[in-house]
């Protein structure tokens, strides 16, 4: 962390030991420690409060965004009257083929019912 080799660890020491004691040495060590394990603590929950407030601001965006593309389907596939999706319009099959794929039809003006031609009846 602090990038100390082990000529400045023992320089450090010996400056302790001189200045605190041998004998309060132990004691200043577990104090250290325990103040150490505080800004490590501090530090951990002020990390996890920057991700938690980095990932609420990606979810926010991520928000916007499929409320866009949400506004922009919608556009494209409006709703009907009655709430239901716009459908594709189906396609009705046809009655069946013509015979010889150019027959055409005609209306009896007696009963107004559909007729094949003569042509397309083979006759």
């Amino acid at each position: 962390m602090f990038d100390l080799s082990i000529s400045e660890i023992a320089i450090i020491a010996i400056i302790a030991v001189v200045f605190i004691g041998p004998k309060e040495l132990p004691r200043a060590l577990a104090t250290a420690g325990k103040w150490m394990a505080k800004a490590r603590g501090v530090m951990a929950n002020f990390r996890t409060g920057l991700d938690a407030m980095v990932r609420e601001a990606e979810l926010q965006e991520m928000e916007k965004k499929w409320a866009a593309e949400n506004e922009r389907i919608m556009r494209e596939h409006p709703a009907l009257p009655d709430g239901s999706l716009e459908e594709e319009p189906k396609m009705e099959p046809l009655d069946g083929p013509p015979a010889d794929g150019d027959a055409e039809a005609s209306i009896d003006a007696n009963s107004g019912s559909v007729t094949p031609d003569d042509k397309a009846a083979g006759n």
